[in-house]
């Protein structure tokens, strides 16, 4: 009984509770107010500084987000500076020593915010001055690439009091700034003179141009600071969707705050044979790092390399293709040939350089004969059983086995819909040995029948692929027959008997677009593109004018460069030479075409800011969501008495 005594006497106080139905606990209103900075030591703004240790000490615990690559140190610190965040405090201590007369500056963007929600205090910048008096003048602008004008995020950009152009590679600059998401950057603490500002992505964070491979952007003139006074709006809202009041605001507008630099990479030559691979006995492919202007001269050390192969190489000449011929050469498991190629030297001049290939394929010689007496066999006792089971039959006089022939496999481009303004080709899987003329057969149908019609068959740029060219008719309809064995491969494959109709569409189905561009002339390069950015149609300016024809109805986008060279492609630039990159501009909206319509348009203006000209459907580096400051507590009630 006593038991049972206490046991009551613990459920009873249960049982009570469990009368009330018990709110869950609120926590009270969300914190949306950020940070507040109390005391900083120095003084934000002091002058004639000593040390290179910085309290700054807020109202409430705080951390940093991602400091390394959102604050920034001006003048730039070639050792790292400590930056903490404990409790209420953050502490920066600049390892470098002081500079002298020099306004420091510590830009911290958005890196702090409060340990709880997360409430950034915006766009902080520290400063203070090793000097008599603080430098305050700013510049900014944005860095896009020169190629295809996509913002850069993270690039250092910096600038030089000396205008000599050496500056770039022989000193770090004097101050900096980091581009944001947005590819903008703000370079702060200036005092009055001439600058020359420069892009860079230091990949050696040692704040100089000294590598090729960088990526830099840099001005043709220099750019003098001043400061101006502005009026701008300043919106104050009553909730999330209703304005209570604009107000203009005065402040200070620093300029020249619209500089836009072009970003490129140098071309320069870091030639090297990257790989050879040996998939196949009679095949080897050697990978070259960057295009060659010549092919490279190979020389067989265990073989005699005299008419031994067939060379194949793709367009820019950086993957080339050894189809062996001789199978007593490509019998050899392992192959040793020398190749020569062009590199430059430190001098930038021409040079032979020689590299050593050895190459083995995954299975030696007498594996893959093995595995292919295997598969025959097996294909000779499918024959005979199939010839057990037909009539007059003799075991004592068994059928001859007969081995397969060899197929050579094509893939032809021709299909039931096809595209007046593409190519019809066919392509192999080895290089042809031989080919037939006789045997391929086009027809154009006529009424109900098939008339024969002329063409012309050439090998293209690639040697295992030949163009069909003939006189496509939009809305006609073509009959492409090959007899058996018309083509021949290097291996003794032989191909089938083929049957294809073309059907080519109506001009009904095509949407033309005219533009006329002003300022183009007579050497822009204008590309259709799709959302990738893929090119689909390039057109050149004639008079500011071009037009494209055969447009599928769908969504596309304009890019032009201006070939300022008149060798036909995009060039990029050349620091040293002082060349900039060729000039890329976008048409800044969508084009949605229609099929059976014709557009103009004449409202290109490619002397529009350069960095708001791409359309922000196809940019791929998208600005950093901010943080949207909201009312949450508006909505928010609060319960005042417990439910029973």
């Amino acid at each position: 009984m006593r038991i049972y005594y206490k046991i009551l006497l613990a459920v009873i106080p249960l049982l009570v509770l469990a009368c009330a139905s018990i709110v869950t606990p609120d926590g009270g209103p969300y914190d949306e107010e950020p940070p507040v900075l109390m005391e900083a030591k120095p003084a934000v703004g002091a002058t004639n500084v000593t040390t290179g240790k910085i309290n700054l000490d807020f109202d409430e615990n705080i951390k940093l987000v991602n400091a390394f690559e959102n604050v920034v140190v001006s003048p730039p610190q070639l050792q790292m500076p400590e930056i903490k965040a404990s409790g209420k405090r953050v502490t920066v201590e600049l390892l470098d020593t002081l500079i002298p007369n020099v306004t420091y500056s510590i830009d911290f963007g958005n890196s702090i915010v409060d340990n709880n929600e997360g409430n950034p205090y915006e766009n902080f910048a520290y400063y203070f001055s090793t000097g008599d008096n603080v430098d305050t003048l700013a510049v900014s602008g944005t860095v896009v690439n020169a190629e295809n004008l996509e913002p850069i995020k993270g690039m250092v950009v910096g600038l030089h009091s000396c205008l000599d152009d050496s500056a770039f590679n022989k000193l770090p600059f004097e101050r900096v700034s980091r581009t944001d998401s947005r590819g903008h950057f703000v370079i702060k603490g200036m005092a009055p003179g001439k600058y020359r500002v420069y892009a860079l992505n230091d990949a050696n964070q040692n704040y100089l141009f000294d590598q090729k491979s960088e990526m830099v952007a840099f001005m043709d003139t220099y750019v003098s600071p001043f400061a101006t006074p502005a009026i701008r709006p300043d919106t104050i809202w009553r909730d999330s969707l209703t304005i209570d009041t604009i107000l203009s605001v005065p402040y200070t507008r620093f300029q020249p705050d619209d500089i836009v630099l072009r970003a490129f990479k140098e071309e320069f030559s870091s030639q090297y044979l990257v790989k050879s691979s040996r998939d196949s006995h009679n095949k080897v492919m050697l990978y070259f790092a960057e295009p060659n202007n010549e092919l490279p001269t190979i020389k067989g050390l265990d073989f005699d390399s005299n008419d031994a192969y067939v060379l194949e190489k793709s367009i820019t000449n950086d993957t080339i293709s050894l189809w062996f011929k001789d199978s007593t050469v490509y019998r050899v498991d392992t192959l040793t040939m020398q190749v020569s190629y062009k590199v430059l030297d430190s001098l930038g001049v021409m040079i032979d350089k020689v590299d050593t290939v050895y190459s083995t394929p995954k299975r030696s010689w007498a594996k893959l004969k093995e595995l292919e007496n295997e598969k025959m066999e097996k294909i000779r006792k499918e024959q005979l059983k199939k010839a057990k089971r037909t009539e007059g039959y003799d075991e004592n006089n068994p059928p001859e086995y007969i081995p397969p022939t060899k197929e050579l496999r094509i893939r032809f481009s021709g299909s039931s819909s096809m595209d007046v303004n593409k190519n019809v080709f066919f392509q192999f899987d080895e290089p042809l040995e031989s080919l037939d003329t006789l045997g391929i057969h086009l027809s154009k149908k006529v009424d109900t029948l098939w008339v024969p019609v002329d063409y012309v068959l050439e090998q293209g740029d690639n040697i295992r692929r030949y163009n069909l060219y003939a006189e496509w008719r939009p809305g006609e309809s073509y009959l492409l027959e090959t007899d058996s064995a018309t083509f021949k491969g290097l291996y003794g494959g032989v191909s089938k008997k083929m049957s294809q109709e073309m059907k080519f569409r109506t001009l009904e189905e095509y949407a033309v677009l005219y533009l006329d561009i002003p300022g183009t002339g007579n050497n822009a390069y204008v590309q259709l593109m799709n959302k990738s950015e893929a090119v689909l149609q390039t057109e050149v300016t004639k008079n500011n004018q071009c037009a494209f024809y055969f447009i599928q109805p769908g969504k596309y986008y304009l890019r032009l460069f201006i070939d300022e060279n008149g060798n036909g492609k995009w060039d990029t630039g050349d620091f040293e030479k002082g060349i900039q990159p060729e000039k890329v501009f976008y048409y800044n909206r969508e084009l949605d075409l229609r099929a059976l319509f014709e557009y103009s348009q004449d409202d290109w203006d490619i002397n529009s800011p350069l960095d708001k000209q791409k359309p922000l459907d196809i940019t791929k580096q998208k600005p950093d969501k901010e943080r949207k400051k909201m009312n949450r507590n508006a909505t928010r009630k609060f319960p005042t008495k417990e439910k029973k």
